[in-house]
């Protein structure tokens, strides 16, 4: 069966979260530059610059990123690409993520009281939150993940299917 028969929806990051990751990969790249603008970043991979200056602002509120005003000025990294996750770029860009509406809060749904899936979802969104928690971005930026993060991936699309 295909999935376009299927229908097959997917969890997936926001645009938002996406381009955060980008931005902070290619600073990541590039730390012989001292600080790049929202347009370098956006110009290197054909982003609105307008947004993701937008993102960066964001991100530099959350301390993940050190803005340089003036001529030369830019983004630069707050700390070292080894020492930033994937889940705190995501988290900072869209909050708490929840792979189901009634994992949010404490309030639940109207079926909280009958639902039988609610903890294994809860555990799947704990598994996806360690595995992004173990990527940091200079594992982005050196395009691989270490062998241990590839089998706790793998273990995550187990559990999915």
């Amino acid at each position: 069966m295909r999935t376009e028969e299927v229908g097959y929806s997917m969890l997936k990051l926001t645009k938002k979260a996406d381009y955060g990751l980008m931005a902070l990969k290619y600073l990541a790249e590039h730390p012989e530059i001292s600080a790049l603008s929202a347009k370098d970043v956006a110009d290197a991979y054909g982003i609105p610059a307008q947004l993701l200056a937008k993102i960066l602002q964001l991100l530099t509120k959350h301390g993940l990123l050190r803005s340089h005003a003036g001529m030369n000025g830019g983004y630069a990294l707050a700390r070292e690409a080894r020492s930033i996750s994937a889940y705190e770029v995501i988290h900072a860009i869209d909050g708490p993520f929840f792979i189901t509406s009634c994992s949010k809060g404490k309030a639940g749904c109207e079926l909280t009281p009958s639902c039988t899936i609610k903890e294994p979802l809860a555990r799947v969104n704990e598994t996806i939150a360690g595995v992004l928690k173990s990527i940091s971005i200079q594992d982005l930026a050196e395009h691989e993940l270490p062998a241990g993060r590839v089998r706790e991936t793998q273990g995550l699309v187990e559990l999915t299917r």
